[in-house]
Parts: structure tokens; sequence; C-alpha cells
């Protein structure tokens, strides 16, 4: 059974600003998806394109939302990429957020929404603290619109207190680091199977 992923960075550059340190996470996730014959689709990033604001799946013209959410949706598994700002997730991913509450009004005759039986996963970095509060923010908000979240759900770095180095700038990724992302692809590839073949029957 062909499993496969899809990443969304949700960082405040644009892609011609060159690569950013959720790039950096969500590669190496990537990485250890793919030693699980999961097929990762190239990262979308969400700066690149016009999400206009709005709790709906299609807000008009000029919308870019109605195209990313389809891609979003075709995955077994959403890598939610996110930098830490003021200890936060970034604007940018509040954004994703509010236009994927539109799920909670898209039920089936089973109740389920677009997203039951998927599986999301978050990549977080920063040089400041706030990782864990990031996930919990994450984690709320995509269980409330119908996404399944596996344990270790969560991969993140987050740089000395104060200080200005950046998770792409490191020689070599931290073994804790490493080792999370194996288990979190681990458990969300066998948590992405389990569900694609039994879904949940609302």
């Amino acid at each position: 059974m062909a499993l496969t992923a899809q990443p969304i960075n949700c960082s405040l550059k644009l892609t011609r600003g060159g690569r950013s340190s959720t790039d950096a996470m969500i590669a190496l996730i990537t990485a250890a998806l793919e030693e699980k014959d999961v097929r990762v689709a190239d990262t979308l990033r969400m700066a690149d394109y016009a999400i206009a604001p709005g709790v709906t799946s299609d807000e008009g013209e000029g919308d870019d939302w109605p195209r990313l959410r389809e891609q979003i949706l075709a995955a077994d598994i959403l890598i939610f990429g996110t930098p830490i700002w003021l200890g936060q997730a970034s604007s940018v991913a509040k954004r994703v957020f509010e236009r994927m509450d539109a799920f909670l009004d898209e039920i089936d005759d089973q109740g389920r929404m677009p997203s039951y039986s998927k599986i999301a996963v978050a990549a977080i970095v920063g040089n400041e603290d706030g990782a864990h509060a990031t996930s919990a923010q994450l984690f709320q908000a995509l269980n409330d619109v119908g996404w399944t979240i596996p344990a270790v759900g969560a991969c993140y770095w987050v740089g000395e207190a104060m200080g200005s180095t950046d998770f792409q700038d490191l020689p070599q990724t931290p073994e804790a680091v490493a080792k999370t992302a194996k288990m979190l692809a681990a458990n969300a590839a066998h948590l992405a199977a389990v569900l694609k073949g039994s879904p949940y029957p609302g």
C-alpha cells in the first residue's frame, strides 16, 4: 500500500529568498519517511502563494488556497513546517489553520471531515524558545480540524537563548534530532498505513 506525504513550509520567506531552516528540518523528516517507503512530494512554500484571509475553502478570485488544499488533502501524511516567531507558530501557519477551519463544515454522511484518517506531523525550528508551545498550538489546531497526530509527532530544534545560529547552519544534525525524525517517520508511516486500510468509521 503506497503512502504519500505533502510537506508545507510556513516560513515568512519567499522561495526566492533562499533555503530556510524550516526547509532543512523538512528535508530531515522527508529522508526518514522515504526510508519507510513513503513518497514525499515537493514542499509547498506557503508564502509563495496568495492565500486569502477567511475560513472557507475558496475565497474567490485570486485565492490560491483551493489548489493548495487539494494537494494537501491528496496525501496521506501532512508535514507541517513552521519557524518560531515570538514564541509561536508563524503568521503564515496561522493563515493556513484559518483556512482549514472550513473542514468543520465539509463533513461527509458519517460526519467525517476531509482530513479524517490522515496524519499530520510537525517540523519546527527557531533560534529562540517556544518549540513545546508551538507543538501544542499546531497539534490542537490540526486535531480540531480532523488530522490525526501520531506518537512523537513533532521534530524540532531551537538554538541557544538569544542566539543567532540557525538550524541550517549547523555543521551536522544533532543526534537527538536525527533520532526523533526517524521515530516520527516510523510512527507516522505506521499509523497512516493503518488508517488508510481501515479509516475512521465516523
